[in-house]
């Protein structure tokens, strides 16, 4: 399930678009000059006529593309959308999307948002990157297409994480190493999951980032919705999340300790002191000591020639 976000903004953004492209792209009919048409012709060619068009970019009908079903990304913000395909109808198709082929014909790997929103402007054809992978690949390619682009948020990452695993009935240790990321890395994400799903959409809607929302673990989860709203509605950085979750828990901060030497016995240092001048005469250092000893202290003089 995909969740979207809509807004009073994304509409008026759809109806300046108002789908026009329905009147561009008539078969038969010229394209206006400036369309994405015109933009696209000399830089792509059309996927029939080329034998062998892997790793080959060329136009694809929209209609024969079929979703990731290991799309990680899983929330789409209509407006940015929308802002998307106005660009694409002014400017064309910068990057190509990537597809492989699939049961006659092809799943997307990466450019979803692309793809939508070619479909929001009706276009009939989209620049295709083809590679030819397997199933686990193209999940794999999916994730890290977003993970470098910084295109999804930490609970999106921990659940594209856990169907990696589940689905190929792989290790933590392999997912970080396909992934590039360290293993640890790879088990506090997934930690991430055992919020609720109401609580997961308010982390996200208050903005909480990852470290915040794991240290709610912490807590019951009937202490959780509030916290989040407090933490929200405060907005607390990190230090404060771990200060109020300790309050919450009637905990008290760790601090960490000065070191405290636990030998209190005079006599100790003392002795030590005396091994240490006993030392410098034996190896040749004519030093002078002086004690002098009253009811409140023990004073030491030690004199060493300089020559």
């Amino acid at each position: 399930m995909y969740i979207t976000i809509t807004s009073a903004t994304t509409r008026r953004t759809k109806s300046k678009l108002n789908l026009k492209a329905r009147s561009d792209n008539v078969s038969g009919d010229t394209p206006p000059e400036g369309s994405f048409k015109m933009a696209i012709k000399p830089l792509f060619q059309k996927h029939n006529p080329i034998e062998n068009p892997v790793n080959r970019v060329v136009e694809i009908p929209v209609s024969a593309i079929t979703p990731n079903p290991s799309q990680p990304r899983v929330i789409f913000d209509d407006y940015e959308l929308s802002q998307l395909a106005v660009s694409i109808r002014q400017n064309g198709m910068l990057q190509p999307i990537t597809v492989r082929r699939f049961d006659g014909s092809y799943e997307l790997i990466s450019g979803e948002r692309r793809l939508r929103a070619a479909k929001l402007i009706n276009m009939e054809h989209i620049p295709c990157i083809i590679i030819d992978t397997d199933n686990e690949n193209s999940a794999i390619f999916a994730i890290l297409e977003n993970i470098q682009r910084a295109d999804l948020n930490y609970i999106e990452e921990a659940i594209a994480i856990k169907s990696l695993i589940e689905h190929f009935g792989i290790t933590q240790e392999d997912c970080a190493t396909r992934l590039g990321i360290a293993q640890s890395t790879v088990a506090n994400k997934l930690r991430l999951l055992r919020l609720t799903d109401e609580e997961k959409a308010l982390v996200l809607r208050f903005r909480l980032n990852e470290r915040q929302a794991r240290a709610l673990l912490k807590l019951p989860s009937d202490m959780r919705k509030d916290a989040i709203e407090k933490i929200g509605s405060l907005q607390l950085n990190t230090l404060q999340t771990d200060k109020l979750i300790c309050e919450l828990l009637d905990e008290k901060p760790v601090e960490r300790k000065k070191r405290v030497w636990a030998f209190k016995h005079v006599g100790l240092y003392i002795n030590t002191f005396n091994k240490t001048i006993e030392s410098m005469k034996n190896a040749g250092i004519e030093c002078m000591t002086t004690k002098n000893k009253t009811e409140d202290f023990l004073e030491y003089i030690v004199r060493i020639p300089l020559k």
